[in-house]
């Protein structure tokens, strides 16, 4: 499952967008460091169902027409200046986001807490500064890995004649970088890696970071945000959002009082309300008419297809039907990277069928395709294998 990191300062709000988009229970309050070890839940993608395009409305597995498909959140401590000394809950926070196959970072775009995530007046705070300190963070985190054995890994490159973006992978496997990212790296560093100097050293980490690590920019307390934050704000890119309102919707919607699905642009009121609220639904209702919704939904979604690249597919087992073995109708929906094979999905559906893999067909089309074909979105695929 992918696993997206929920990253930022204390009482940026990323435990009420976690708890918004999991509806899992965590602590939420407000004071730094209310997190303190990573809560872990699901979450989902939101994709239009191949269900409609295929005249199989309803297929039993979506909702309206919609797929919801799961990923992994992770929600970490909140990140304080100089963490990457120790400093707050350090290295700790650090270490936890090498997991992660992509962050959100949760911003205050309202500008109401400091640095340290203390309360302040709306506005005080420009959220840029907390966008720039948590990259810086990365950075020098990153940093102190690599220097702390660069020496050692030049002088081991050197006398066991080894490639050295293979040998600097392993030594940073840990940490999810793999051998492309760090010869991608490598080529952009104006010296050689033996002469490296600590400014060179600084360097090329923020280069691998910025391959490494996917981030999204959410920010979040739109709803409090003044015009000029949130325009500053998407203009480097975020998502602006308000998980306070996300949560409310989804806990009206899970106790019957009205119908909506995260990601809708309106809600439907189906139970009798009383007068606060009805004009705090209200509030919301504006809120997501100008927004065009909370945006928790956008950002989960922009951090897995736009940000990491994944596409989806619909494995079936019969192709006229768009059936499993035992009829059910477009069972599963698999989300898979961009460039992946027809047999790199067989592998991903069980270790077995892709090493006893024949050939694969276009459900849609009713045609074999070749195993290096590489799938589209919304693909149905049939895998014959001799498993």
């Amino acid at each position: 499952m992918i696993e997206i990191g929920l990253a930022g300062k204390p009482n940026s709000g990323k435990s009420t967008f976690f708890k918004s988009a999991t509806l899992a229970e965590v602590e939420i309050a407000n004071y730094p460091f209310t997190t303190i070890q990573p809560n872990v839940g699901v979450a989902h993608v939101r994709v239009e169902c191949v269900c409609k395009e295929l005249d199989l409305y309803p297929c039993g597995n979506c909702v309206d027409g919609i797929r919801f498909i799961p990923v992994k959140l992770i929600d970490i401590a909140g990140l304080v200046p100089d963490a990457h000394k120790g400093r707050g809950l350090g290295n700790a926070f650090l270490d936890n986001l090498r997991q992660a196959d992509a962050i959100i970072h949760i911003v205050d775009s309202s500008g109401s807490t400091d640095e340290e995530g203390n309360e302040i007046g709306i506005g005080e705070r420009d959220p840029l500064e907390d966008v720039k300190f948590f990259e810086r963070e990365l950075v020098l985190w990153l940093y102190g890995i690599v220097k702390k054995n660069w020496d050692k890994i030049v002088r081991r490159i050197q006398m066991e004649r080894r490639d050295p973006a293979r040998y600097i992978a392993e030594h940073l496997a840990g940490l999810g970088f793999d051998e492309k990212i760090v010869k991608d790296s490598l080529k952009e560093m104006e010296k050689p890696y033996n002469q490296f100097d600590d400014e060179s050293l600084l360097k090329f980490s923020r280069i691998l970071m910025e391959k490494r690590f996917k981030i999204l920019i959410a920010g979040n307390k739109a709803d409090k945000a003044r015009d000029e934050n949130r325009k500053r704000l998407s203009a480097v890119g975020a998502v602006m959002c308000s998980a306070i309102y996300e949560l409310t919707l989804r806990t009206a919607s899970k106790n019957g009082y009205i119908k909506y699905l995260p990601g809708d642009r309106d809600f439907e009121i189906v139970k009798e309300l009383n007068e606060k609220q009805k004009k705090a639904l209200e509030m919301i209702r504006s809120f997501l008419e100008e927004n065009g919704g909370t945006g928790v939904q956008e950002a989960i979604n922009r951090v897995v297809f736009d940000k990491l690249g994944y596409i989806v597919v619909y494995p079936v087992e019969d192709e006229n039907k768009f059936t499993d073995s035992v009829g059910n109708v477009l069972p599963d929906a698999l989300l898979v990277k961009e460039g992946t094979t027809a047999k790199e999905l067989a592998y991903k559906i069980h270790t077995e069928i892709g090493q006893k893999y024949i050939h694969a067909v276009d459900a849609k089309k009713k045609i074999r395709i070749a195993e290096d074909y590489q799938l589209k979105n919304n693909d149905v695929i049939k895998i014959v294998s001799g498993a």
